[in-house]
């Protein structure tokens, strides 16, 4: 077997295969304008290359490059060798993917992709007792019934009870997610290919009319927009990332004379 194959493998075998069908998409949320060490972005990567490439091939990431990572995947793989491509289940619909926390844009891939992935209640890094697969997601969603009856939410939707949470991620929905540390971790084995395994690239509106929009469109894939994330640089506050901020937001406003922001 590949070490894609062993990866599905083992953790298959860890659940029954219970629970309801997958049917939503698995999103990669990134950074476009993010440079790499050749001074190239990242759109201009994806475009040239036609190939997603894992942080390992990368060299950059948006969550944890390197340092426990290789100890999570074995751990979670069983030793399969496998280096996916992570993103994650977008099962309540949120137009700014199902982890904005790791870009501003996003790939959805289609459907075919679901079957050769893993998925994990919470993030690797919080190394997950909870695993699934398509076919095995049993356990998965019973996790997620658990926390909305603990926490009276999951996923970034609120719910007085489990059932009326059920029913909350019946319809796309059209607000901001906004689910920057609760969600379905997805792990695609085997990896993503552009033309193959993307059916839309969902874009913030700030790169409308930038070189990073012509390169996003050289993708070659259907082009979304979202709603797009704003703020004013003087609300910046420092409990998110720190001192640091308020400073930099206020620098970065001066330097372009826009006292609001966005993600360009």
């Amino acid at each position: 077997m590949t070490p894609a194959e062993k990866a599905l493998a083992h953790v298959r075998a860890l659940s029954p295969a219970t629970g309801p069908a997958v049917t939503a998409p698995i999103t990669v949320n990134f950074h476009p304008d993010r440079l790499l060490a050749d001074g190239r972005t990242v759109a201009w990567h994806l475009a040239a290359d036609g190939t997603y490439r894992t942080q390992y091939e990368t060299g950059i990431s948006n969550g944890g490059l390197g340092g426990d990572r290789p100890a999570w995947e074995q751990r979670m793989f069983a030793g399969s060798g496998s280096r996916p491509v992570y993103g994650a289940l977008n099962l309540a619909g949120h137009p700014d993917g199902a982890a904005p926390r790791f870009g501003s844009c996003h790939l959805q891939l289609r459907a075919h992709v679901t079957g050769r992935a893993t998925f994990s209640l919470g993030d690797s890094h919080t190394l997950p007792q909870i695993l699934g697969t398509a076919t095995t997601f049993g356990a998965v969603w019973d996790g997620l019934l658990a926390q909305v009856t603990r926490t009276g939410q999951a996923l970034a939707v609120t719910a007085a009870d489990a059932p009326r949470w059920v029913a909350a991620l019946a319809g796309p929905r059209t607000g901001a997610g906004r689910a920057l540390d609760d969600y379905v971790e997805a792990h695609v084995h085997g990896g993503v290919t552009i033309g193959d395994d993307v059916a839309a690239l969902i874009a913030d509106p700030s790169f409308q009319g930038t070189t990073t929009e012509t390169a996003l469109r050289a993708l070659g894939v259907p082009i979304r927009w979202h709603h797009g994330f704003q703020l004013e640089a003087a609300a910046f506050g420092a409990d998110l990332r720190g001192p640091q901020i308020p400073p930099l937001a206020a620098a970065i406003a001066a330097r372009y004379r826009r006292p609001v922001l966005d993600a360009a």
